[in-house]
C-alpha cells in the first residue's frame, strides 16, 4: 500500500510547489490570473501588483531553501524581469488615464485670443511644425466661435463637444467639422503626425466658420 502511495504523493507535491523558473508564457499566465481579481479594482493597482509580487518573491525564497543556489538565482532573476515588466505597464497606463481625464481643447487658464492663436498656428506652419499648426488652429476657430457668441466658454469641453456645437450653428459644415475635431484629438492624443496641406484645411475652416471665405 505505502508504495502505490507514494508516486501519488510526489505528484501532489510537486503541484503544490510553485515552479521555480517560470517560463514567460508561465509568468504571463500567472500575471493574468491575478489581475483578473475583483481586489485590484478596489485598490490601487500598482499597490496591488507590488504585493503580489512581494508574495511571490516570498514563497520562492521559502521554497528554495533546499534548492541549488543557480535555480534560486534564475527564479529572482525571472521575477525582477516581470516586475520591471510590470511597473512599465503601469506607469504607461497611468500616463493614457490622465490623458483620457483630460481631452479638453481649451486649458482652463487659456489667456490668448482667437487672433493670437490663429497667428501662433500661422507661425508653426511657415517653420513647418504641421501637428502644432493643426493644434492652435483648431483652438483658434473654438475661440473664434465663443468671442462671436456661437459657442458657449466651456475651456473643459473636448473636440467632440465642440464640433457637436459647431455643427449645430453651422450645418453645412458638419461633415468638414467632425472631421477636423478627429483629427485634432489624433493629433494631440494620439501621437499622431499631421501634413501642412491638414493644418491648411483646419485654418481655412476657421476662415470660413468666420464668414471670412
Amino acid at each position: 500500500m505505502t508504495g502505490s502511495l507514494a508516486p501519488i504523493l510526489a505528484l501532489t507535491l510537486a503541484r503544490a510547489e510553485p515552479p521555480l523558473d517560470p517560463s514567460p508564457d508561465d509568468a504571463g499566465s500567472l500575471l493574468r490570473r491575478e489581475l483578473l481579481h475583483p481586489a485590484y479594482h478596489d485598490r490601487d493597482v500598482l499597490q496591488q501588483i507590488l504585493d503580489w509580487i512581494d508574495r511571490l518573491v516570498t514563497g520562492v525564497v521559502d521554497a528554495a531553501a533546499g534548492t541549488p543556489p543557480l535555480s534560486t538565482f534564475a527564479a529572482m532573476v525571472a521575477f525582477l524581469l516581470l516586475a520591471l515588466a510590470l511597473g512599465a505597464l503601469v506607469s504607461r497606463a497611468r500616463r493614457t488615464a490622465r490623458r483620457a481625464r483630460d481631452r479638453s481643447v481649451l486649458p482652463a487658464d487659456r489667456r490668448l485670443t482667437a487672433a493670437e492663436l490663429r497667428a501662433r498656428a500661422e507661425r508653426a506652419l511657415a517653420e513647418g511644425r504641421a501637428a502644432d499648426a493643426v493644434l492652435d488652429g483648431f483652438r483658434a476657430l473654438t475661440v473664434r466661435q465663443v468671442e462671436r457668441g456661437l459657442l458657449d466658454d466651456r475651456p473643459g469641453a473636448t473636440a467632440h463637444e465642440v464640433a457637436t456645437a459647431l455643427a449645430a450653428a453651422h450645418p453645412e459644415q458638419r461633415p468638414l467639422v467632425a472631421g477636423t475635431a478627429s483629427l485634432f484629438d489624433e493629433v494631440r492624443y494620439g501621437d499622431r503626425p499631421a501634413s501642412a496641406d491638414q493644418a491648411r484645411q483646419v485654418l481655412d475652416l476657421d476662415e470660413a466658420l468666420a464668414g471670412r471665405s
